[in-house]
C-alpha cells in the first residue's frame, strides 16, 4: 500500500475522539477512537487541554495499531490530514500562545445577553454557542483576560494551529465563529465594522483566516508531527486540509452539500443542516452557517439528544446485573430501541424532557431531565422508550417547523447519521415522523465526522480543476453508495404531532424544574 495515497481524518466529538484512514477509493481502511466526556467546572462546560492532548494521541495511536495489525504497516506518512471538532465555543490566546481562559464549549448557555445584543446589532441570529457571543459576553462581564487576546479560535482551529503553525480554518467552521458572507467566502465585512464600532476591537486581527474546501491549510510541521505522534513515527511535511466543524463533516459524510439536501446528526446533541435555496428571515431558533465550500445552510441545533436515553439504558443495565444477567450494552440499546416501534404513536400519554443542559430553541438556560405521566397514562416499556426517542427529537422538530412551514424551505433528500440511527429503522422512522419526509442512512454513516473530514482532505488532494465539492462527492465518492431509506406512516406522523402538542403545553414544567431543583 502506498500511504501517500491515503488520507487521515480526525474528529474530536463530544463523547469520542475518532480517526479514520481512507484509501484513494475513499474506503475506510483503518480507524481508532478514544472515549472522553465534558465536565461542568465552576458552572462552565469544558474539557481540559491536557485531556484534549491525551485523547488525540491515544486515538491516533489506536489507528496506528489497527493499521499495523491489518496491513503490517507503520504510519509514517499519509497523503493528507484533516482535523475536525465540535463547532463554536471559546479558546482565547495571548500573543505568546498562552491560553487565557478555560475552553468554553458549545454546550454552555451563559452568553444570553451578548447573543441578544449582537443579534439586534447585526440583524442576524447569533446563537449563544457562537464564539463571537462568548467573546462579547466576556467583554460585558469585564473579564480581565479580554484585553490580552491576540488569537481567538475553536477546538478544531487550535489543533490545526498546533499541527501546522497556521491560524486558518475552513469556511464552515468559521461560520460558527462569526457570520460569513457567502458571496465573498469570508467574514461579513459590514458586521465586522459594526463590532469594531461597538467595541473598538478589529476582529480581523484575532480571528482565523477563512479558507474554502479544496484549499491547502498548511503542512505538518516537525513540532506538529511530534504533537500528534510522540513516538516519532509520523513524518512532517504532510499537507493539511483546512479544519472543519462537525456540522461540515457531517454534511460531507452524508453527501448533503448540494442545495435542497440536508442531514440530521443525532448523538449527544442533534442538529439539522439544510442547504437553503433562498434567503431566510431572522429566527432565534435558526442558525445560518455554511457548507465547507461556502453555500448558506440553515441549521437547527439542539444541545440535548441522547444523554437521557443513555442514562436510562445504564439503569436498565444495572437492573440486569442485579438479576444476575450478563447483558451486552450494545444489544440492550438495540432491543430497547426496537421495543419503541411497538409503542403507541403518541406514547400513550407519557412525556419526557431530555434536557441535561440548557436549550436555546426553547429558551432555557439550564436543563433538568424530566419524565412525567398522568395516572391514566399507559405506562408500558414500549411507550416509555418511544417517549424518550420522540423527546430526543422534539426540540429539533420545533426548529424544523420554522424552516419548512414559515420559511418554505424545500428538502429533496434527508440523511441521518450518529448513534441515534445505529439500530436499523428505528431512529429513521422516528425522525421521518418528525419531519414528514423519508430519511436515509448510508452504509458509511457509522464512520461519521472523521470520514467526512477525510473526504475533505481527499477533495483537496484529488479534485480536478474546476470540480466543485458537490460534483466530487456525487461522482467520485457516493456514486455507488449503499443506503437504506425509511418513511414514517401517517399514524406515526400524527402520533408525533400529538406528542409534540403535549410537549409544548407542558414545557413550563421544565422551566419550573430548573428553578426548584
Amino acid at each position: 500500500m502506498d500511504l501517500t495515497k491515503t488520507v487521515l481524518g480526525i474528529e474530536l466529538g463530544s463523547t469520542r475522539i475518532k480517526a479514520v484512514l481512507i484509501d484513494q477509493q475513499h474506503r475506510p481502511i483503518a480507524s481508532g477512537d478514544y472515549e472522553w466526556e465534558n465536565r461542568l467546572v465552576n458552572g462552565i462546560w469544558t474539557y481540559s487541554m491536557e485531556s484534549v492532548h491525551t485523547g488525540l494521541r491515544a486515538c491516533v495511536n489506536a489507528l496506528k495499531a489497527d493499521l499495523k495489525e491489518e496491513f503490517g504497516l507503520d504510519l509514517t506518512t499519509v497523503g493528507a490530514i484533516g482535523v475536525s471538532a465540535m463547532m463554536h465555543g471559546y479558546l482565547p490566546f495571548d500573543k505568546d500562545g498562552k491560553q487565557l481562559a478555560e475552553f468554553r464549549t458549545w454546550r454552555n448557555t451563559i452568553t444570553g445577553e451578548a447573543a441578544e445584543k449582537l443579534t439586534a446589532l447585526f440583524g442576524f441570529n447569533i446563537p449563544q454557542r457562537w464564539s463571537i457571543a462568548h467573546l462579547y459576553q466576556a467583554m460585558l462581564n469585564g473579564e480581565e483576560h479580554v484585553k490580552e487576546i491576540a488569537y481567538l479560535t475553536t477546538l478544531a482551529g487550535y489543533i490545526h494551529w498546533k499541527l501546522t503553525g497556521e491560524k486558518v480554518m475552513g469556511v464552515g467552521e468559521a461560520s460558527g465563529m462569526f457570520p460569513i458572507d457567502s458571496e465573498t467566502g469570508d467574514y461579513d465585512a459590514g458586521m465586522l465594522q459594526k463590532f469594531l464600532d461597538l467595541t473598538g476591537l478589529d476582529l480581523r486581527t484575532v480571528l482565523p483566516k477563512v479558507l474554502p474546501a479544496g484549499a491547502c491549510g498548511g503542512r505538518l510541521t516537525e513540532a506538529g508531527a511530534r504533537f500528534l505522534d510522540p513516538a516519532g513515527t509520523l513524518l512532517p511535511g504532510i499537507p493539511v486540509a483546512p479544519c472543519e466543524g462537525d456540522a461540515g463533516t457531517g454534511m460531507t459524510a452524508t453527501n448533503s452539500v448540494r442545495v435542497r439536501t440536508g442531514n440530521v446528526s443525532a448523538g449527544t446533541s442533534d442538529f439539522a443542516m439544510i442547504v437553503a435555496d433562498h434567503p431566510l428571515g431572522v429566527h432565534r431558533e435558526i442558525d445560518m452557517v455554511t457548507t465547507p465550500d461556502g453555500l448558506p445552510v440553515a441549521m437547527v441545533h439542539c444541545n440535548n439528544c441522547t444523554s437521557d436515553i443513555n442514562a436510562w439504558v445504564n439503569l436498565f443495565s444495572e437492573f440486569a446485573r442485579l438479576m444476575g444477567l450478563d447483558v451486552n450494552r450494545s444489544e440492550l440499546f438495540t432491543k430497547l430501541f426496537q421495543k419503541a416501534l411497538s409503542g403507541e404513536p403518541d406514547c400513550g400519554g407519557l412525556l419526557s424532557y431530555n434536557y441535561f443542559s440548557g436549550e436555546g430553541v426553547t429558551d432555557l438556560d439550564e436543563g433538568r431531565p424530566l419524565f412525567v405521566r398522568s395516572p391514566s397514562a399507559r405506562f408500558t416499556l414500549s411507550n416509555f422508550m418511544r417517549a424518550h426517542l420522540l423527546s430526543a427529537l422534539a426540540t429539533l422538530k420545533i426548529g424544523m417547523d420554522i424552516l419548512t412551514e414559515t420559511e418554505q424551505v424545500h428538502i429533496d433528500r434527508l440523511y441521518g447519521h450518529g448513534g441515534f440511527f445505529k439500530t436499523p429503522e428505528v431512529g429513521q422512522r422516528m425522525l421521518s415522523a418528525a419531519v414528514g419526509v423519508p430519511v436515509s442512512v448510508m452504509k458509511t454513516a457509522g464512520e461519521g465526522g472523521p470520514y467526512g473530514m477525510a473526504l475533505l482532505g481527499a477533495y483537496m488532494l484529488w479534485h480536478e480543476e474546476g470540480e466543485s465539492l458537490p460534483d466530487y462527492l456525487d461522482n467520485k465518492v457516493f456514486a455507488d453508495a449503499q443506503s437504506s431509506t425509511v418513511s414514517a406512516t401517517q399514524e406515526d406522523i400524527d402520533g408525533f404531532n400529538a406528542f409534540l402538542a403535549q410537549y409544548r403545553k407542558a414545557l413550563p414544567l421544565e422551566r419550573l424544574a430548573t428553578e426548584m431543583l
